[in-house]
């Protein structure tokens, strides 16, 4: 989880009372998943500087507006795996801010992080099999943005899931959605709703889907879900009407 950040050598016992090497990476395994989703940009330092803080004549702790930062981004997170964030990491253990604690997040760089569009937490929408052409152009009229791509998912040996895309991401409607970053926006998406990701891929295989969805409050929440099936006259109709079709 640590590598990488710049040091080589870490303090025992760390800030969270470990002892051993093993126990670090036992504890720290719990964690992959969380960080796998992207919840927040600086949450892997932040965990790092508790679980492997650098080896220096004393400890460096992360300042609490990390914590804070990092805990309102990633609590939400876990509360939809029906986990709470844990009071080993209150947010009140850690520095007000001095010149002796980790912090990275300036003012502006808060700001732009929050103006990014990120998904979130939500119920799983319907996965339509059956629809017209009337009411898949009524989806992208409905929704700020309606995009198509081909999804998978990967067994590992633990048992869990992996979900990817696979290929270009291709806008039916791009709405508030940045090109360059959507298909890692819909990968942490369905780390996110595992739940919903695996009522959508029963199976092994890749499938091609349509997701309409709304940006609200600066949060991606897919509303609609259309599995596009091979020769599927209805959704290929809507998606060439769409260029022309008028809300």
């Amino acid at each position: 989880m640590c590598h990488d950040l710049g040091y080589t050598e870490m303090r025992l016992p760390n800030l969270m009372g470990h002892t051993t090497i093993p126990e670090v990476v036992s504890k720290t395994a719990e964690w992959h998943k969380l960080l796998q989703t992207g919840c927040h940009p600086y949450a892997r330092m932040f965990l790092c500087s508790l679980f492997a803080p650098v080896c220096l004549d004393t400890f460096i702790q992360p300042c609490r507006s990390m914590c804070e930062a990092v805990r309102d981004s990633c609590a939400p997170v876990l509360a939809c795996h029906d986990q709470n964030w844990p009071e080993s990491l209150n947010c009140d253990r850690f520095p007000a801010g001095d010149d002796m604690c980790l912090d990275t997040l300036s003012k502006e760089y808060q700001h732009n992080y929050k103006e990014l569009p990120k998904p979130t937490c939500q119920g799983c929408p319907l996965i339509e099999e059956s629809y017209s052409y009337k009411s898949a152009l009524g989806a992208f009229c409905d929704n700020d943005f309606a995009v198509k791509v081909k999804l998978s998912k990967r067994k590992f040996a633990s048992g869990h899931y992996e979900y990817v895309t696979e290929g270009l991401v291709e806008f039916i409607k791009q709405g508030m959605l940045l090109p360059y970053d959507t298909r890692n926006l819909i990968e942490q998406w369905l780390r996110i709703n595992e739940n919903c990701a695996h009522r959508m891929m029963r199976h092994s295989r890749s499938m091609v889907y349509i997701l309409a969805g709304d940006i609200q409050h600066g949060n991606v929440v897919v509303n609609r879900v259309f599995h596009w099936q091979k020769k599927d006259s209805q959704l290929t109709l809507a998606t060439r009407k769409w260029r022309h079709h008028k809300c």
